[in-house]
Order: structure tokens, then sequence, then C-alpha cells
């Protein structure tokens, strides 16, 4: 059975290469004579997988000596909460970005332990755009900043790192990470859950600035940032086939060349994406050409009642998951890293000819 183009926007398709290493892999990882999914965390085979996964993310992340990296477990969901329990210490306050769905969830959950203030507010256009850094309202008594630069639902993405001065900047960088080299010492905080860049879905990585980590807070231990660093991840079992899988995304793209070669690749999956829709008067795409996401391409039909035609006829070539969210509906293709670019090629032809026999 061949594979498909599998276009979905989390737990997406991951690379073919680690696919076929962990099942070569499956039931006798090294000569231990067992799968990896049977490791004692605390293992020695274990954690030499642990630290070489690690060692090559912060290779390819060129990550400074003064963060930590944690594998957890709990999604970047869980990070909604985490982060305020943890970087608050005496404050009470934080700004945060609302560009779209995820960074309104984000900003629900920090609503529980503090007062958010926001900081520009895209709901109004309908996530369609980021307004001029001279409206932001920086509150100077925030204790942190919190952004998402890339909006997996809207396609809406930060094209670069926005100018928070002094305050340590926290980002949700799960649809973005690893798509492209990005200067991790702006950053207190980086989060993401793995589904859509890294790996299978479970598995969360949090890099975090050492001084961060020893704010005085006192969240419940497994919520503590502390807890894991000091750790090394284990402070309870990790998820650890999932962690394995990352180690073999963070090789594969070692071997293409790391984050600038991914980037030349992704910059160029998505322009082609981007330059089909914008030549037909039979697709739109709403973004800001100024900020559309590399990872997430939503677009519309003209006539929204040839949406399930498309996509029913897009399945039979092979071409999947290309629903829009539920939320704002219409058609999204994600194209993150493991896309090659001969998928979104094949998207591109199918659409059009639908349009040439539809328009």
């Amino acid at each position: 059975m061949s594979r498909i183009f599998n276009f979905s926007a989390g737990p997406a398709t991951l690379p073919q290469a680690v696919l076929e290493q962990a099942q070569a892999e499956m039931l006798d990882w090294n000569g231990s004579g067992m799968s990896v999914m049977e490791m004692s965390h605390r293992s020695k085979e274990y954690i030499s997988i642990a630290e070489q996964a690690e060692a090559d993310l912060r290779e390819i992340l060129a990550i400074p000596d003064n963060y930590k990296v944690l594998f957890l477990q709990g999604g970047a969901s869980s990070q909604f909460a985490m982060v305020p329990m943890n970087l608050l210490g005496d404050l009470k306050q934080a700004d945060y970005f609302k560009t779209g769905i995820w960074s309104k969830k984000a900003i629900a959950e920090a609503k529980r332990y503090c007062d958010v203030n926001i900081v520009t507010d895209s709901e109004a256009n309908s996530f369609t755009d980021i307004a001029n850094p001279n409206t932001w309202n920086l509150n100077p008594n925030a204790a942190y900043v919190h952004y998402t630069p890339n909006e997996t639902i809207n396609g809406l993405e930060f094209q670069s790192i926005p100018d928070v001065g002094d305050k340590p900047l926290v980002a949700d960088m799960s649809s973005t990470i690893l798509s492209r080299p990005i200067d991790v010492s702006k950053f207190g905080v980086i989060y993401a859950g793995a589904q859509k860049n890294i790996g299978p879905a479970g598995l969360t990585i949090v890099i975090i600035r050492e001084d961060l980590v020893n704010k005085i807070n006192t969240p419940p231990s497994i919520f503590s940032y502390k807890t894991h660093a000091d750790a090394d991840s284990m402070y309870h079992t990790p998820p650890t086939y999932g962690w394995y899988l990352a180690g073999l995304v963070f090789k594969w793209i070692k071997d293409l060349g790391g984050l600038t070669a991914m980037a030349k690749h992704n910059q160029a999956k998505a322009e082609n994406l981007y330059a089909a829709i914008d030549k037909s008067d039979f697709y739109n795409n709403p973004i800001n050409p100024a900020y559309r996401s590399w990872m997430n391409v939503p677009f519309t039909l003209n006539n929204a009642d040839l949406n399930k035609d498309f996509l029913a006829e897009a399945k039979t070539h092979g071409l999947v998951t290309l629903a829009g969210h539920r939320s704002i509906g219409g058609i999204r293709a994600s194209i993150y890293n493991a896309m090659p670019q001969q998928g979104v090629q094949a998207l591109i032809d199918f659409m059009n000819d639908f349009a040439k026999r539809n328009g």
C-alpha cells in the first residue's frame, strides 16, 4: 500500500525515514532484545537515547548553555497553566498577544492565576492580521509576555520575534518549532507539543532559561519546572517512546542540513501553495500576506457548496485531512517539516484541475 499525503494539523505526518527506522527497531533496539516501549526510563539503554535526543535538539536549535530542556507530558495546553504557575512570582499581571484560537485558550487559562493585559487583539479582523507594533499595549508591571508565533487554525504567523523589552518572552511554538532557525536567547520560555513538527502526540518540550526555573514559586511538584529540571525530566515516567521518536526526527533534520535547509524547504512549499491560491479566482486566502503561515495554509472556495466535493475528490487522489477547523470551515493544508514538496505539488495540481472543472 502506498502512503498518502496527510495534511493534518496534528497529529501530523512524520518523516518516512523515521517511521522506517522505528519499524526496524521495534522489537530489538540496538541489540538490547527489547523494544524502546518496554525499557525502563532509568535503564542505561534508555538514558542513552534520552541524552542523545537532547544533545541533538540543543545542536540544531543552538540552545545556549543557560537553558534547560525538559521532555514532559500534558501537551502544550498544560503549559497554559504551568507558565503562570511558575513565572508570576510576586507579580500578579502578565501580557498576552491575542492572535488566534490558541492564544485565546492560553489567555483564558492565565486569567485563573493573574490579571491578563492584552497587548494586541486580532479578533476584530477575524485573526487575519497583526496590528502595527507601534499600537501594542505592553504593561510595564507584567511578569512575562506570552505569544503564539503561529496560529494553526487561522494560519496567522509572526514573521519576526516581537520586541517586548526586558520582560521574559514566552512562546507557544507547537506548530512552528524546528521549521527554521530561531534565536533561543531572545526567549524566556519556549514550549511545544510534539505532534506537528517533532513526533507523535504525548510529548511536550519546554526550553526554559535557568533563572526562570529558579524563580520562587510553589506550584504542586508535578507542575513545577524546577521539579522536572532537577530530575532531568525523570521525576516520573516520561513519554519514553515519544521522546525516542523525537530523537529520530532530530537526527533526520540534522541529516538534511539542519534548520537552514529546513527553512528553505518550508518556505518554498508555502510560497508555491500561496501562489496557486492567489493566481486563481476560485480560491481565496484571507490572511494579510505579511503574516501568512508557512505551516498552516487555510483557504476557501468561492462557492462553499463545493467544499464536500473538493474534500471527497482530494481523498481519492491520496490527499487527506484537508478540512478546515470546525470553528471556521473551509479548507486547510498543514505543510509541516515532514510534508514533502511532492505532496504540496500534488495538492496544487489537484486544485488547478478541480477549479478548471468546477469554475
